[in-house]
């Protein structure tokens, strides 16, 4: 059987490091079109995906519509939706990266429009198939937290200087900011583990000089189930904090380290390489109480699974990865921790 003939828009981060990458990667998927307008993309599209066409444009794509299965959207924010639309309306079942859409109403648009159109479509939120967010599911899994009352993540880097691109960029079209950004993650992780939310508060703002969207944010959810989540973002976080902190009346688990699988595609590995997906020892968990605790392994990443998700969703042998319902609920969280953070209020949802 042919591959799926996969046409990919973008090839900044996204799409360089983790789409086409992972879609070569998947037995049944090729990358067929890379878009691109960029003349230094383009050569790298070329010298990476030689078999695909490089394309300057959306229009040059939707051209070649009948000759695809998929399309991936991972171009800046504001082109989401009408790309989305765009491809739903040509009947391309289509991967939105995350953020799905600058709004949750929007978000809530496309979707209907798929149901309609009777086409494909879900959320590129990769993050839960990191190796320490999978941790987590298997500790809570277990029981062994008791009930479990406060949940901690944090997702921080050190970039004391603004990068010169569209996520730093005020116009809220632009959906930019660590909120959308990071927060698209760690908000997204909270409501899988721990459902629907009831009240938002946060502190949003904007620490590094000359910078016109948030960088250091906090938030806290009170989920409906009575677990509160406190999330944490900044771009001016020097040292290592915990990622995850997960508290339960019978123990506590902490974990430090980040899921190694973006480094490593930059650095050239790929699913199913020796060491893939695989986290130092030394980062590995801790669970008990004061100094009774035993070391919990960090499960090994699974990147891979999203497109082989998608790949049987298409043949019609499995669901999607990733209901894009959810990515419109956590947009529903964000915007209401801005509004929060601009009102310094707990909103209610």
């Amino acid at each position: 059987m042919a591959d799926l003939r996969v046409g990919i828009f973008g090839y900044g981060t996204g799409g360089r490091v983790f789409h086409a990458p992972l879609v070569d990667a998947t037995p049944g998927l090729t990358p067929a079109a890379i878009v691109t307008s960029n003349p230094d993309r383009v050569g790298q599209a070329s010298a990476d995906y030689p078999a695909a066409d490089v394309l300057p444009d959306a229009d040059a794509l939707f051209a070649k519509a009948g000759e695809l299965d998929l399309v991936v959207i991972s171009t800046p924010n504001r082109t989401h939706v009408p790309l989305a639309l765009r491809a739903i309306e040509a009947g391309l079942p289509v991967v939105v990266d995350k953020p799905f859409a600058p709004t949750a109403d929007e978000a809530a648009k496309v979707v209907e429009a798929a149901k309609a159109k009777g086409v494909g479509l879900t959320v590129f939120q990769n993050r839960r198939f990191d190796s320490d967010f999978l941790t987590v599911r298997k500790v809570l899994d277990a029981g062994v937290l008791g009930d479990v009352f406060r949940f901690e993540s944090r997702y921080d880097r050190w970039v004391p200087k603004p990068r010169d691109n569209w996520r730093e960029l005020g116009d809220p079209a632009e959906a930019g900011g660590l909120l959308y950004d990071l927060g698209a993650h760690i908000v997204d992780q909270a409501l899988q583990l721990f459902g629907p939310v009831a009240e938002v508060y946060a502190e949003v703002d904007e620490r590094r000089a000359g910078v016109s969207v948030d960088d250091d944010v906090f938030v806290a959810l009170h989920h409906t189930n009575g677990v509160r989540s406190h999330l944490w973002a900044s771009a001016l976080a020097g040292t290592r904090n915990p990622r995850f902190r997960v508290l339960g009346d019978k123990a506590t688990f902490t974990k430090y380290g980040l899921d190694v699988q973006e480094p490593q595609i930059k650095d050239g590995l790929r699913p199913g390489d020796p060491g893939w997906a695989v986290e130092p020892p030394s980062d590995a968990g801790l669970l008990g109480v004061n100094d009774d605790v035993e070391t919990v392994p960090t499960e090994v990443g699974r990147y891979e699974d999203f497109y082989a998700q998608v790949r049987d969703a298409l043949l019609g042998k499995g669901e999607f990865p990733v209901d894009p319902a959810s990515a419109v609920e956590a947009l529903r969280v964000i915007e209401a921790a801005h509004l929060s953070g601009a009102e310094r209020r707990v909103v209610t949802l």
